[in-house]
């Protein structure tokens, strides 16, 4: 079949390559005239390597991903740990595939390099979509036929919008800080992931890059007030120490070590869509469940999509059928994460009180379980949630 993806970030490059696999003629479009140019650290659980190591990846994401040694929630006034999930090898063992954290353009890299006989077209920007008889067209006047079109262009979609109609996005009413520090000034920290969760916020930092070559920080609270969502919009560093002042002496010394450039976005998401597809059009990743980060999944959800995607597609000959599979084995399980993931931020900000001690007796308890914890976790990281994965 012939298959118009739009958008190039990691959903849509991923599809492609599954996709032109499986014999497919793809073509990609991407506004952006570089590959890979916005982001910074994603974590990227088993669910998600599984994907990439059905495109042969598995070596390439062990050079470009960290290993855990585990997974800390830790208070935000004194540090104290709350829980602890042992990763590392454990990941392996238990779910068939390692948990890493990665530098997202090092991830773009590497499936672009699965993109060998897809046509890749950077600098392209969408101007229309016809569903009934599938064709997009470009703002340079060219229009491209396909038997289906996909839809891999993020919370703001111009698939989607043409499919269904303007749908605004919902602000969380939480604002985040990402900033990369490099690893020399924090070759004191373990390579761990952590969550230090407070009133009013949390922090997450990790190690990212080949050489774990920077510290991936990032700095959510909430704050109503300002709701600008673009991942280019500067942010001040004095600014953000001001915001977390009162936190624990590590939060503070890591903060002080935060350089320009900083940015800031205000975090998004949209209510479930009831179908993704319309006629010959479907969507994927952020085109369809955008999602805040409080589970980090939204990387690892596009690839799963993508592999549902191409297992469809392999067992129907119809598209109508193939698309209402994908939507059958996609929609509530993403609609699950998506919700979830919004209420993390309920549970992580809980203002110190009874609330927050009933939390963290929760959190005790699962550390005490140890690796026997990890099985809370087969659903979201486990094998199987999308065929052939």
């Amino acid at each position: 079949m012939r298959i118009v993806i739009v958008g190039a970030g990691i959903g849509g490059l991923a599809a492609a390559a599954l996709l032109s696999r499986e014999g497919h003629q793809v073509t990609v479009v991407e506004t952006a005239c570089e590959l890979g140019d916005v982001g910074a650290g994603i974590q990227m659980s088993p669910n998600g390597v599984g994907v990439l190591d059905r495109l042969d990846l598995g070596d390439a994401a062990r050079a470009i991903g960290c290993t855990p040694d585990r997974i800390v929630i830790r208070r935000w006034q004194d540090d104290n740990e709350l829980m602890t999930m042992p990763m590392g090898s454990l990941a392996e063992q238990r779910w068939g595939q390692p948990y890493y954290s990665m530098y997202r353009p090092d991830v773009i890299e590497i499936l672009a390099s699965r993109c060998e006989h897809v046509d890749l077209r950077l600098g392209s920007r969408v101007i229309a979509i016809d569903h009934d008889d599938p064709s997009i067209t470009l703002l340079a006047g060219e229009t491209l036929d396909a038997d289906i079109v996909v839809g891999a262009d993020g919370i703001h979609s111009i698939v989607r919008t043409s499919a269904f109609g303007p749908q605004p996005t919902r602000f969380s009413g939480f604002v985040a800080y990402r900033a990369l520090v490099p690893r020399d000034d924090v070759n004191d920290l373990p390579v761990e992931v952590t969550n230090r969760v407070g009133p009013d916020g949390h922090i997450v930092s990790y190690f990212v890059g080949r050489e774990r070559r920077f510290l991936n920080l990032v700095c959510i609270y909430e704050d109503a007030s300002w709701d600008v969502e673009s991942w280019n919009e500067p942010g001040d560093p004095e600014t953000l120490r001001a915001r977390f002042a009162d936190w624990s002496p590590s939060v503070r010394r890591v903060l002080d070590r935060v350089r320009e450039p900083v940015f800031r976005w205000a975090l998004h998401d949209r209510e479930p869509l009831p179908r993704w597809s319309r006629s010959n059009t479907t969507l994927l990743g952020d085109a369809c469940h955008p999602m805040v980060p409080f589970m980090a999944q939204g990387a690892c959800q596009a690839l799963e999509d993508a592999a549902a995607l191409t297992d469809a597609l392999s067992q129907h000959t119809d598209v109508t059928a193939a698309l209402d599979e994908y939507e059958q084995r996609r929609r509530p399980r993403t609609a699950d994460i998506q919700g979830r993931s919004f209420a993390n931020a309920t549970t992580y900000h809980l203002p110190d009180g009874e609330q927050q001690a009933q939390r963290d007796a929760v959190y005790t308890t699962a550390t005490h379980r140890g690796a026997d914890g990890l099985a809370a976790f087969d659903w979201l990281y486990g094998p199987g949630k999308t065929e052939g994965v």
